[in-house]
């Protein structure tokens, strides 16, 4: 007799991380515009990470993990690695928690990320992401100064913090027919669809993917994990070369479709989040966004939720980007 094994997150798991996250993280606005639904042909309801402590989601689940740490543990200190935003997250959540941060980031890491992780206190260690293997490098740092290393996607409470952000989506608007939502390691998505799923099962999640990552998609056509090279696109918080273990393993059950979208569609999508809705949104965070606009999900049921992941680019970055160049 064979049985199934527990699920590795919960709705329950997501609303307790909501409870612990209670005037610690923003609760972050829900924008609707009347352009964009006309545009797509839904009712849309834009989910504004960017406007989340450190500029991403990430900060979610990064206080949600760090905090259930022991007292001796946070004493010792915390490793973590990324690319930008959960390196700003563990960074402000150990500042918060009145402990200390070492971060594994890549060397071509953008200046701005780096930057505000370093403004937070953290110590950086920097690698080639091309050569260098992060999690190899943050393992072994952790063992050798004593800290608990906390993954940006790869722990059942940072992907229930992170589906906090979908619990509150859905709090304000009601059911929706479809959530939209960047993949990267996969741990918002994981997050999200657990929380959405769990409250609303019939509604469909959609992942989004830059075209030149798309390990996330490949694996859920493959039935496993896939590898791919690691990918150069804009969208530098999603150029991953395999899903997770423990994010696979959840989305494979949750997750309906991954669309696909270039990095012109990434750009037009940050263009017109700042010339309609006013709004700064990195590449990453856009990828939703850039699904809908291009047409890419196809029709859209009547009430959507897209999830912004977040906003850290530097107005030089910026400027560079959605003049044209990469």
């Amino acid at each position: 007799m064979t049985t199934t094994p527990p699920p590795i997150i919960t709705l329950d798991d997501v609303r307790d991380a909501a409870e612990r996250l209670k005037g610690v993280a923003h609760r972050t606005p829900v924008l609707r515009s009347r352009t964009l639904d006309a545009l797509v042909g839904a009712e849309v309801h834009l989910k504004c990470e960017n406007f989340q402590r450190v500029g991403a989601f990430k900060f979610r689940g990064a206080y949600n993990a760090a905090s259930r740490l022991a007292p001796e543990q946070l004493a010792r200190g915390i490793a973590a690695y990324s690319s930008g935003n959960h390196a700003q997250a563990v960074a402000l959540a150990a500042r918060e928690l009145g402990t200390t941060a070492v971060i594994v980031m890549p060397d071509d890491a953008p200046p701005s990320k780096r930057r505000a992780t370093e403004a937070y206190g953290a110590e950086i260690v920097t690698y080639d992401r091309y050569t260098g293997d992060r999690v190899a490098l943050a393992e072994a740092l952790a063992a050798e100064r004593g800290l608990a290393l906390i993954p940006p996607y790869e722990h059942p409470h940072v992907m229930a913090g992170q589906g906090t952000a979908a619990l509150e989506l859905l709090e304000e608007t009601g059911a929706l027919d479809a959530l939209v939502v960047p993949v990267g390691g996969g741990g918002l998505i994981a997050g999200s669809g657990t929380a959405a799923k769990g409250l609303h099962p019939g509604l469909r999640l959609i992942g989004v993917e830059p075209e030149a990552g798309d390990d996330t998609r490949r694996s859920l056509e493959a039935g496993r994990r896939v590898e791919i090279p690691v990918p150069r696109t804009i969208a530098d918080g999603q150029a991953l070369h395999t899903p997770g273990e423990l994010t696979f393993s959840v989305n494979r059950r949750l997750v309906d479709a991954v669309e696909l979208v270039g990095d012109d569609e990434i750009r037009d999508a940050m263009r017109f989040a700042f010339e309609r809705l006013k709004i700064v949104v990195e590449p990453s965070g856009a990828t939703p966004l850039a699904a809908l606009l291009s047409g890419r999900v196809g029709a859209l049921p009547p009430r959507v939720g897209v999830i912004l992941s977040g906003g850290n680019v530097d107005a030089e970055r910026f400027a560079r980007l959605c003049g044209g160049a990469g």
